[in-house]
Order: structure tokens, then C-alpha cells, then sequence
């Protein structure tokens, strides 16, 4: 792929990761947000933010199997997308539906699992947001530091897919298939896994 198309990749993931807020907004203020629009928000902002983050997971093994470098710029651009999605799914949750009552907000998460699950999600993804400027990154950031980073990312998702699992009640299929997306993505970061791909593009070439 040549390196004009980069700021082209780059401008429809903008594209890609604005839209569905977009739309969400447009349903809201329209009214067509099912009979229960406030439960619809937490759902699809937390549908969003799962899609992102499964998404920003793939760019590595996607850029190891084409031998495309520009999509690894995608990365930490939909990581931030999926962070902001997180936070407005947690701000809706504990504004629209609980009306910021700490004390009741406590007691639930403490009560529901999901919850529970959830709020750790969002912890081990805060830190990506915090090391995101690329200065912060380059001085404090380095070896075991950006390790431990991105370990907490793959936590975050695996915790996202979690809360998505315990918060389904029948039809368990789809967090069942994003689970099992986020392990085989996991796997491509495994060394033996990097090094048979390696070989297996050198064959190619």
C-alpha cells in the first residue's frame, strides 16, 4: 500500500468511529430510540466501544499478515475512540439512568456482577488514554512500560467481553464470538505466533 493512502486510512476511521455517534444522537433527539431510549444508549455506547476495541486489537495481527505498516497507525486511534465510547457508556449509565446517585450506583455495582466487570474494564482501559500524547509515551513510556500498557489493554478487552457475557440474560452467541475473537487476536501476540508468521511471509516472498 503506498504512504499516500495512510492519511486516507486514517480519515475513515474518524469517519467510521464518528458515525455511529452520529447516528445515535440523531435517533435520540428524534425520539426513535426504542420505547426504553435511555437503556439503548448504554447498550449501543458500550456495543460501539467493544467493536472499537476488538477492532484496534486487529490492527496488529492485520498489518503482520498483509505486510501493510500504515495500519498499525490505526491502532492507537481507534483505542482512543473505544475509550471514548467507554466513557460515554459509563457516563450515561451512571447520569441518565441513576442521576449521578453515588450511593445507589455503589450499591449496584456491588450487587451486579456485570457491573462490577464493567467498571474493571474501564479502569484498565483509563491508562491508554493518559499515555496517549506521544511525548508522555516516548519519555516515560519504554520497554516494560509500554508492555505493561498494552497488557492492560488486552485485560480491558477481555474484561469488556465479560461484562457484555454477564450482561445477556438468553441469546449468548454474539459475546460468545466476540470472546473468542479477542483470544485468537491475543494469540497473535504470543512470540512462537510472530515468529511462524514471520517465516510464513518470507516463504512467500
Amino acid at each position: 500500500m503506498p504512504r499516500v493512502a495512510a492519511p486516507r486510512l486514517m480519515t475513515l476511521a474518524h469517519v467510521a468511529a464518528l458515525l455511529p455517534l452520529a447516528i445515535l444522537i440523531w435517533q435520540f433527539s428524534r425520539g426513535e430510540l426504542t420505547a426504553d431510549p435511555i437503556r439503548e444508549l448504554v447498550l449501543r455506547t458500550g456495543y460501539y466501544a467493544l467493536v472499537l476495541l476488538v477492532l484496534s486489537l486487529a490492527c496488529t495481527p492485520i498489518s503482520m499478515l498483509s505486510g501493510i505498516p500504515q495500519v498499525l497507525r490505526l491502532r492507537r486511534l481507534l483505542g482512543l475512540y473505544a475509550f471514548a465510547y467507554t466513557a460515554l457508556h459509563l457516563i450515561v449509565f451512571v447520569g441518565l439512568d441513576y442521576g449521578f446517585d453515588l450511593d445507589l450506583i455503589w450499591k449496584d455495582v456491588l450487587a451486579k456482577r456485570f457491573a462490577l466487570v464493567g467498571v474493571a474494564a474501564f479502569l484498565a482501559l483509563a491508562p491508554a488514554l493518559f499515555a496517549s500524547a506521544r511525548g508522555w509515551m516516548k519519555s516515560r513510556l519504554v520497554g516494560r512500560g509500554q508492555q505493561w500498557l498494552h497488557r492492560l489493554t488486552y485485560l480491558a478487552a477481555l474484561l469488556a467481553v465479560g461484562h457484555f457475557l454477564l450482561e445477556v440474560k438468553v441469546d449468548r452467541r454474539i459475546p460468545l464470538i466476540y470472546g473468542a475473537i479477542v483470544v485468537l487476536l491475543l494469540l497473535f501476540r504470543l512470540p512462537w505466533v510472530r515468529r511462524g508468521i514471520e517465516k510464513w511471509r518470507q516463504r512467500r516472498a
